[in-house]
């Protein structure tokens, strides 16, 4: 089982922990060869399973800065308090027995002055949402199509996804040293010609009142990168926004993701430019 480092000065904010499986569970003739034989939405997600797992064999070989905002939101929805951080950040991975273990290393770059003991949300591993998608996880949700969106002048596949209840989930609420697996639903925006993930969005099911916590919504963008030495175009995070609302707490954190790097140079990176 994939397991996410975090750690928070706050209990309050010991949740917004994504723990990650990744295990291959396609074998030969798993699914239908002909393309013609499988319907235009299986056949996108299967075809997204590749992009994921392209996605995530990427996003292991760079690092990048990731610039944090924390904020926490007054009753009125105003902003009572700021903190901002930037950090180098990679992902590091390991081989366990039953799956990969995940571990997001932060090495601080620069970070606000600590002033009051304000309690605020610490988010980590949405940067890997759409791991959904991945073959390990795609039986523990169901799937439709959504009317396509125009995005920059690409027409995009919407695909909604929604947990199914008592099966694995890929995210988990960590409160009080335990976790509570989460019922997320949400939509995905997927290129019909890659199949790369553009944009995912989501949020609970429903409210989890019993362990205080009443609302959860994320939204996470990636683009293409290019880097010099390399002819693959990577597709990786740019933003991931999450909001949070307990029954005493709001919260909401952003994460950029900027100059990114591969480990095999120190070539910096070029976000692509759309046509």
């Amino acid at each position: 089982m994939t397991r996410q480092s975090s750690k928070s000065a706050d209990p309050l904010a010991r949740w917004a922990r994504w723990a990650f499986i990744c295990a291959v569970l396609l074998s030969a003739g798993a699914r239908p060869s002909p393309a013609d034989s499988v319907a235009p939405l299986e056949q996108l997600l299967h075809r997204s399973e590749k992009s994921v797992e392209r996605f995530w064999q990427q996003f292991a070989d760079v690092s990048c800065n990731e610039t944090v905002i924390q904020l926490k939101l007054g009753k009125s929805g105003k902003v009572t308090y700021q903190r901002e951080a930037l950090f180098d950040y990679l992902v590091m991975l390991e081989l366990h027995s039953d799956g990969i273990g995940v571990t997001e290393s932060r090495q601080a770059k620069r970070e606000s002055a600590k002033g009051e003991n304000v309690p605020l949300l610490v988010t980590n591993g949405f940067a890997t949402m759409l791991l959904v998608f991945h073959p390990y996880y795609q039986n523990s949700f169901e799937f439709e199509s959504l009317p396509d969106e125009v995005v920059n002048g690409t027409s995009l596949k919407r695909i909604h996804f929604r947990h199914v209840k008592g099966t694995r989930s890929p995210s988990a609420l960590q409160l009080r040293g335990r976790e509570y697996p989460l019922d997320l639903e949400g939509t995905a925006w997927i290129d019909p010609d890659s199949a790369t993930i553009s944009r995912i969005e989501s949020g609970l099911e429903s409210s989890l009142e019993d362990v205080g916590l009443r609302t959860l919504h994320c939204d996470v963008r990636y683009a293409p990168i290019r880097f010099s030495t390399s002819k693959e175009e990577y597709w990786l995070p740019t933003t991931a926004e999450i909001e949070a609302e307990t029954t005493r707490q709001h919260w909401r954190n952003l994460h950029r993701f900027t100059d990114y790097k591969r480990f095999s140079t120190d070539a910096h990176e070029e976000v692509a430019k759309k046509p």
